[in-house]
């Protein structure tokens, strides 16, 4: 349980450090990317099997661009759900995605020792 925590805050970190780093994201406080964190990761954990099946040969012939259509795709909704976390445009989308990505990437690496 304690593990799940450290994992999701974060993940809320790096979705807070997007946030200030990609013109285009808007919060209103913490706990909007508090929220936003668990909707990206119940949307996540909702589709991401399935569609990762689906478009799991798309992703080796992009090389995983696919994945991050998916993850910013994920973004825009839940930035049309979560009140005070909202995201305009494209390219916003596209680039907290790769930001994102790389965030998450590097905590991922610290956590799993």
């Amino acid at each position: 349980m304690f593990r799940f925590f450290i994992v999701w805050l974060s993940s809320a970190v790096a979705l807070a450090i997007t946030v200030r780093m990609v013109q285009g994201y808007f919060m209103d406080d913490v706990r909007a990317v508090l929220i936003a964190t668990v909707a990206i990761g119940f949307l996540n954990g909702s589709f991401a099997v399935m569609l990762h099946h689906v478009t799991s040969h798309m992703g080796s012939l992009t090389f995983g661009l696919s994945l991050l259509v998916f993850n910013g795709l994920l973004i825009l909704a839940a930035s049309r759900f979560v009140p005070g976390f909202n995201v305009n445009g494209w390219h916003p989308i596209a680039w907290g995605a790769l930001v994102l990505a790389v965030l998450e990437t590097l905590v991922r690496s610290v956590l799993r020792d």
